[in-house]
């Protein structure tokens, strides 16, 4: 997957799993403060995305992710192995 694919990824389980507009989601959105999300809202997308990469994604590469584009980096990173 592409970064386009990803931020595609992403965005769709934003809106399927907590019921966010598309229109509400950008790459500059922050997850906590723009899109309500909570921790545990957090680890259910993490979840997700483990499934859809099938890499496990270690909570420290999490930890610093704020906005949408973070998460799409971070996955990014994840498929490349670095």
């Amino acid at each position: 997957m592409n970064k386009q694919d990803i931020y595609q990824e992403v965005t769709g389980l934003l809106v399927k799993l907590f019921e966010l507009s598309a229109e509400q989601i950008t790459p500059q959105s922050r997850l906590y403060e723009d899109l309500d999300l909570d921790s545990i809202d957090a680890v259910d997308m993490v979840v997700h995305l483990q499934k859809r990469t099938g890499k496990k994604i270690k909570p420290e590469d999490f930890k610093a992710v704020r906005t949408v584009q973070d998460v799409v980096d971070a996955v990014e990173r994840l498929q490349n192995g670095s």
